[in-house]
């Protein structure tokens, strides 16, 4: 056993060096918690959807503490194009919370967490690329483009997502939310656009090596099947005039990208079979699990929400399939989070942990 003094000290650490997209665990423990109770499971749901709350309240108090106590190392992640997107997954886990609490009964929390999630999606929106992006002296930018990225156009989409969840039982706010969920859907669907192809530059011009071929990588098919989830409840909206005017392009696009989304997946498990078996590249718990299961959540989640909005059964069976595979990836990343929170916090400490950030 570990003294005090060494625990509060791994504490710190943990603290000091945690990673911003560690909201992503909300995002899949939330996406997995709402595709269970589309198909009936409701016990599993809750459950789920406890998980959700707890670990958004841990993390949001984790990130404070950050901020009052470590305030240069939080200075430094907006700084490295590498962590800085991941400040997105605040955004798009809180509306993910927040479409979890409303579809449980709860429209009130999830308006208050929409209220958070969208001044910060603004001002996130316009400091983050600059602050990582194009304020950096390094030239050329795109050789650090990487999956991380698309966690922008992923927490445009929660707020389009958001918006339309809470839209039928708006009342004089109805118009207002229509307007915002087709206004952050398309900026979103252009945002995905431009980094597929800024991504896919860098992939062409810089070598690709098996550590860079992380689980973030995952992240393009989660933006894409999210643009699906906000696009289907976007078609479902009534008697809002911007929905109306753009129902047939939403309905459109949303069964474009589910196919885009659908083409990559079979890429990205390559990719993994590749950087794992065939370069040997360990497989061990990392945060960034956990973009890689939210992004197989949500594609489950989109084909069932699609294929019940467009009458595409198809789609829906697919859907159904992918979230028994996103439960399993859940369960499994989320015992590799136990096992190394206890080596990180209580147990012996190896070389690779000391020097690994949480």
């Amino acid at each position: 056993m570990i003294g005090h003094r060494e625990f509060l000290g791994r504490v710190s650490e943990a603290v000091a060096t945690l990673t911003p997209g560690y909201f992503a665990l909300v995002m899949a423990s939330g996406i997995v918690s709402v595709g269970l109770g589309l198909e009936g499971f409701e016990v599993l749901s809750r459950a789920l959807l406890a998980l959700c709350a707890a670990a958004y309240a841990v993390i949001v108090v984790l990130n404070a503490v950050r901020l009052a106590a470590f305030r240069s190392a939080m200075r430094a992640d907006f700084r490295d194009p590498g962590r800085a997107f991941g400040f997105f997954t605040f955004v798009a886990g809180t509306n993910v919370l927040g479409v979890c609490l409303a579809v449980a009964g709860g429209p009130w929390a999830a308006a208050f967490l929409l209220a958070v999630a969208g001044p910060a999606w603004l001002v996130l929106g316009y400091v983050i690329p600059w602050t990582a992006v194009l304020g950096r002296r390094e030239r050329p930018v795109g050789r650090e483009a990487d999956g991380t990225w698309f966690t922008w156009c992923v927490a445009s989409q929660s707020v389009g997502a958001a918006c339309a969840t809470l839209e039928p039982l708006a009342g004089q706010w109805k118009t207002g939310l229509a307007d915002l969920a087709v206004g952050s859907w398309s900026v979103g669907l252009i945002g995905c656009a431009a980094l597929c192809v800024l991504v896919s530059l860098r992939l062409q011009r810089y070598p690709v090596r098996p550590e860079d071929l992380r689980p973030q990588y995952f992240v393009p098919m989660g933006a894409m099947a999210i643009s699906v989830l906000a696009g289907s409840r976007i078609v479902e909206m009534a008697d809002a005039p911007v929905a109306d005017a753009a129902r047939g392009l939403v309905a459109g696009a949303s069964v474009v990208f589910w196919a885009l989304a659908t083409c990559l997946l079979p890429a990205l498990v390559a990719a993994g079979v590749w950087r794992h078996l065939v370069r040997r590249v360990p497989l061990a718990y990392e945060p960034g699990l956990w973009s890689l299961v939210f992004p197989l959540g949500m594609y489950a989640v989109a084909g069932i929400c699609l294929g019940r909005a467009d009458g595409l059964p198809v789609v829906q069976a697919i859907g159904q399939a992918g979230l028994w595979v996103a439960l399993a990836a859940f369960a499994a990343t989320f015992v590799g989070m136990a096992w190394h929170l206890w080596g990180t916090l209580a147990g012996p400490r190896t070389a690779r942990q000391a020097g690994s950030p949480s």
